[in-house]
């Protein structure tokens, strides 16, 4: 097995090949709005995963996967010719989901103000429910004939002292 730090390096360096093959050796049409935006190759060197976006709808993003398979073994080729291994790896092409995911998470934090700006007008408004001040005294007095005050002997004759173990 190769060192992870080498297996890393190398899929920065295919993702730049990747990323110029794509744009001077495919002459595919399909090709022309994909951006590379990350790669990993496994720790043996044997298969690396290129991960790519595409801006437009359904349709554009399936015409790119499309091209990409069917450019595919050129690619591999400038792969093969531009990084210094034995054996050149597989590619594996995979639509990167993160502009996705980050426009699902723009549109919850959009909600998240609005409901904060919400709360916040309400709470502008709002008023305690009980008295201002809920902890007011009304000056009773308490005289000290309230409380019970009997005295019980603890240290009976039959009490066990704990401390002296008798």
């Amino acid at each position: 097995m190769a060192d992870p730090a080498r297996a890393a390096k190398l899929a920065q360096r295919i993702k730049v090949v990747v990323a110029e093959a794509l744009g001077r050796k495919a002459k595919d049409p399909r090709l022309e709005g994909i951006t590379v935006t990350d790669a990993r190759v496994t720790n043996d060197l044997q298969h690396a995963t290129v991960y790519y976006t595409v801006f437009g709808d359904e349709a554009v993003q399936a015409d790119a996967a499309k091209g990409l398979e069917k450019a595919k073994g050129v690619l591999r080729q400038e792969v093969g010719r531009n990084i210094t291994v034995r054996l050149t790896p597989t590619l594996e092409f995979v639509a990167d989901q993160i502009p996705v995911n980050a426009s699902n998470l723009e549109e919850l934090l959009r909600e998240a103000r609005k409901r904060d700006a919400e709360v916040a007008a309400l709470a502008a408004n709002a008023q305690h429910a009980g008295d201002a001040d809920p902890y007011k005294s009304d000056d009773v007095d308490i005289d000290e004939d309230d409380f019970d005050e009997e005295e019980t002997d603890l240290s009976s004759d039959g009490d066990v002292d704990e401390d002296s173990n008798k």
